[in-house]
């Protein structure tokens, strides 16, 4: 059995803004959402500078007595899902709720619960460490809790796969409804690292950017004075569905994921090999069934560090040839950041929009040209032009790497 499986919700928590409006306005302006950290916590760090949210609000989701209760991670996932399932439609009380799961995924999970239980146990003892740590700490916590607030009673899963993981969650949840286990699955990605200690780790592995003095210009991939990602925070969750299921019920329909390639490089923790980000594409693109030519635009993984960005800009190459040089190729974690298990629930959705409006968004920040990045990397402002398919990049520490394919939906 091989089933359609559409789009009917999407919902994002975002340093760029707390709705997929906010977001995709800004991702059109070619906004960044980079700022400076006035927490003293950073003062002595080498990077200073973040992607915080800064317009959430859990009370809007949450009643005050549970807000103390989710860590920072849970609270964005479950509001982007609340957004997604709201905007889907679907009446819980008319679908079989055993035909629906969760698929949510977080590359660290409940990182500053960890750290203030660890204070707490350090400083004070063993009785006053919290009795909800680790349930807050747990990263399947936000899949668990998901569940809970939405009724869904089918599968659920939560992919750890560093960078790579909101793409395997929609990947693996695209799979199970294509191959007729589910008509509906709440996939993607949610984060909540910024902490001094994670700042700390990536620091020491030179990996983030330490241009502190200009922010919204830190974070610029493919540009050859990049000099390592920004760490941003936030969760994207799109509501998957089976075609006819949708159509029978006469959802609005956003778009298509018609493809998805999973691989792994076998090669570095950290230094990626093209060859896998390369298969995981072509993968994803014989699974849609087209020619690599119908490709027209791909939202990179495009993190602003010098080897990751030259690495996936060969594997572009490699896979496609002189089309390669006809592709538009773009990264928004120019304007987000790179939020790490989320970051490919997020770029999910900005990849959607892009096809449904014919809108191709922006690396900003780019304006030195690199040798070794040399495609069009729509530089620093929105294009108009009609995509029908596009890839949505990511690829993650230890060599995980997914890849989606979209399709403009038409009722053929």
């Amino acid at each position: 059995m091989s089933r359609r499986v559409v789009v009917t919700g999407y919902g994002a928590i975002s340093p760029l803004g707390s709705s997929v409006d906010r977001l995709w306005e800004a991702i059109q302006g070619g906004q960044s959402g980079i700022r400076f950290l006035e927490d003293d916590a950073y003062a002595a760090m080498p990077t200073k500078i973040g992607g915080i949210v800064s317009d959430f609000d859990p009370e809007y989701y949450f009643e005050k007595k549970e807000v103390t209760k989710y860590d920072r991670f849970i609270q964005f996932a479950y509001a982007a899902s609340k957004q997604a399932l709201e905007q889907s439609g679907l009446n819980r009380e008319e679908i079989p709720l055993e035909r629906f799961g969760v698929y949510v995924g977080s590359g660290i999970g409940g990182i500053d619960t960890t750290m203030e239980n660890h204070s707490n146990l350090q400083e004070r003892g063993p009785r006053r460490v919290s009795p909800f740590m680790v349930p807050m700490m747990i990263s399947n916590m936000a899949t668990g809790l998901i569940a809970i607030k939405t009724g869904f009673k089918g599968t659920s899963f939560s992919p750890v796969s560093a960078c790579a993981t909101g793409n395997h969650a929609i990947g693996e949840a695209f799979l199970n409804i294509k191959h007729g286990y589910s008509d509906g699955i709440l996939a993607g990605g949610a984060e909540a690292s910024i902490n001094p200690l994670s700042f700390a780790g990536f620091s020491k592995m030179r990996a983030m950017s330490t241009n502190n003095g200009t922010p919204s210009q830190a974070s610029r991939p493919f540009d050859n004075a990049r000099d390592g990602f920004v760490m941003s925070e936030g969760a994207g969750i799109v509501m998957l569905e089976e075609y006819e299921h949708a159509k029978k019920r006469g959802a609005h329909i956003l778009g298509e994921i018609v493809g998805y390639g999973s691989t792994t490089d076998a090669f570095h923790i950290t230094s990626p090999n093209y060859d896998g980000a390369s298969r995981a594409m072509r993968l994803a693109v014989d699974m849609a069934g087209i020619q690599k030519e119908q490709i027209s635009y791909i939202n990179a993984h495009g993190t602003s560090t010098p080897e990751g960005d030259r690495s996936e800009t060969n594997a572009i190459k490699d896979l496609f040839g002189e089309h390669a040089y006809q592709l538009k190729v773009s990264s928004t974690k120019s304007m987000t950041g790179h939020l790490f298990g989320a970051a490919g629930g997020l770029e999910a959705i900005i990849t959607l929009k892009a096809v449904e409006n014919g809108i191709l968004p922006p690396t900003i920040n780019y304006t030195n040209h690199d040798p070794d990045c040399d495609l069009d990397y729509v530089a620093n402002k929105t294009q108009e032009q009609k995509v029908d398919y596009a890839l949505s990049n990511g690829f993650g520490f230890g060599g995980h790497n997914a890849v989606l394919a979209f399709k403009k939906f038409s009722n053929e």
